[in-house]
């Protein structure tokens, strides 16, 4: 698997247009950092880490509706292997002017782009939530 998180993603958005509740991915400590960001902004109830039946570890993500619609309408991989996105802290992108989230991997870790701002750092635009 080349890029860990664009498969975390796209496992999501799956299982939201199915109407499942909880999506199996493997686990890495980016993922979860990622996943840290989704539940702090309210995008996902939780998620927890587990073992598969061969030993290996996975993260449980339990995803979140509001009246049976998903509550990520749209979740977008922006900075890719073959394509890497930099940002500084004033040109963070703004996702639907303010009501989405960019997840920035910053040398202070992973954040929501609100946090970035605040801290006054950029980084690497992983993905963008509304």
């Amino acid at each position: 698997m080349n890029d860990p998180i664009g498969d975390m993603l796209t496992r999501i958005r799956n299982a939201q247009m199915r109407g499942k509740t909880v999506v199996l991915t493997p686990a890495s400590k980016l993922r979860a950092r990622v996943l840290d960001v989704l539940k702090d902004e309210g995008y996902i109830r939780g998620y927890e880490a587990a073992t598969n039946a061969a030993g290996h570890p996975e993260l449980r993500i339990e995803l979140k509706y509001h009246e049976g619609i998903p509550v990520i309408r749209e979740i977008k991989r922006v900075s890719k292997p073959g394509r890497r996105v930099y940002s500084g802290v004033k040109e963070l992108p703004s996702v639907r002017q303010g009501l989405g989230v960019s997840i920035v991997s910053t040398p202070r870790g992973v954040m929501s782009d609100a946090h970035a701002r605040a801290a006054n750092v950029g980084g690497e635009v992983l993905c963008t939530v509304f």
